[in-house]
């Protein structure tokens, strides 16, 4: 992995980038709350002219993360449609049972493609 960053508070939240097969992984571990957010959106949309007019792919590996709310899920809703009008996909992969109790009781997994492990999440 590369490009580990603390979010400005080192204790909530850090982000990891890698690419796997052209596919951006966002690996992410502690907190998702309102105090990370533009570090979050930041970090999962893929930067402007970066893909070389390819489809993007974004994999958040949430296996990390501790605590999810709200301010997460519209990140990642925002993240999916910026992407899908893109052609292209984002996936959640690995979350932990916490965390994906969140995602299915809002029906997130029902808009974001949510896969248990990282591995499942990188398939075509």
């Amino acid at each position: 992995m590369t490009d580990i960053s603390p979010t400005g508070r080192p204790e909530r939240l850090y982000i990891a980038h890698s690419v796997v097969d052209g596919i951006r992984v966002v690996t992410l571990r502690g907190d998702i709350d309102h105090d990370v957010k533009e570090a979050l959106a930041g970090a999962l949309l893929p930067e402007e002219g970066a893909e070389d007019g390819q489809a993007p792919r974004v994999v958040a590996d949430l296996s990390g993360v501790t605590f999810l709310d709200s301010t997460g899920i519209n990140v990642f809703v925002h993240v999916h449609h910026r992407v899908s009008a893109a052609r292209g996909w984002f996936r959640l992969a690995a979350a932990r049972e916490p965390v994906l109790r969140v995602v299915q009781l809002v029906g997130l997994d029902a808009v974001i493609a949510c896969h248990p492990t990282l591995e499942q999440a990188l398939r075509p």
